[in-house]
């Protein structure tokens, strides 16, 4: 009889092991080439290779949630998932919420994009973006108006429509849309370069957690792997 207890014992001690290695991924599934869903459902992009990937070197089994942006780190913070893996600059004000994992993007290039022959004034145009965005608190400093929506597809439409002069966000996510757009929208100004490059958030509490992935990410950065997950995903500089 005290063999099977200590066998249920141990057993509920594995499965509860188990269990606590069970990360939830949160992401927005709607910003690529970062992070998107595909007509089937399924989580595509660059941060879902990437995810995955690290999940398996850090030995921890791993699911995606779905989460809105301008809403992702309260819901990090209320434990609704474990990490935020969805296009995220390291920045000293979020850093003030959450922690960050050492960064798995260089710093990506921010670009206008306006209708073509559109003339724009950055210093005191109307200036479309993301709501809680880096390029968001850029416009504000920038002195120019900043009209925000909740996803990044309703910046294009503002530019489209004439809400907005011109929009400002990752060159990544922004290019698709100037070369499908028939000539309808061109990248216009300079280039801008805001934040630390990208990683991973974490709450403040999950060390462990943090330290796991940034042996991942570092780990991928030496043998090359991580660079060949840049270069198919077309999504900034190489380490």
């Amino acid at each position: 009889m005290k063999k099977i207890l200590v066998a249920a014992v141990l057993a509920g001690l594995a499965m509860s092991s188990a269990l606590a290695d069970t990360v939830r991924m949160g992401t927005e599934g709607a910003y690529m080439p970062y992070n998107g869903i595909d007509d089937n459902g399924k989580f595509i992009g660059f941060e879902i290779d990437l995810g995955d990937e690290l999940c398996k070197r850090a030995n921890l089994e791993c699911t995606w949630v779905k989460n809105d942006w301008d809403s992702i780190i309260p819901n990090l913070k209320a434990g609704n998932y474990d990490t935020i893996i969805a296009g995220m600059s390291i920045t000293e004000e979020r850093m003030k919420e959450i922690d960050f994992t050492t960064n798995y993007t260089q710093p990506d290039p921010s670009k206008y994009l306006a209708l073509s022959g559109a003339s724009v004034d950055f210093s005191s145009g109307v200036i479309a973006a993301q709501t809680g965005t880096i390029q968001a608190s850029f416009i504000v400093e920038s002195g120019a108006t900043l009209v925000e929506f909740a996803t990044p597809d309703e910046t294009i439409a503002a530019v489209k429509n004439g809400e907005a002069d011109a929009v400002l966000a990752d060159k990544a996510f922004l290019e698709p849309y100037a070369k499908d757009s028939g000539g309808e929208l061109e990248f216009v100004g300079d280039s801008v370069l805001i934040g630390g490059g990208i990683g991973m958030g974490i709450r403040k509490s999950d060390t462990d957690l943090k330290n796991k992935f940034n042996a991942a990410i570092n780990s991928m950065k030496a043998d090359g792997s991580l660079n060949d997950l840049i270069k198919k995903w077309e999504i900034g500089e190489l380490f």
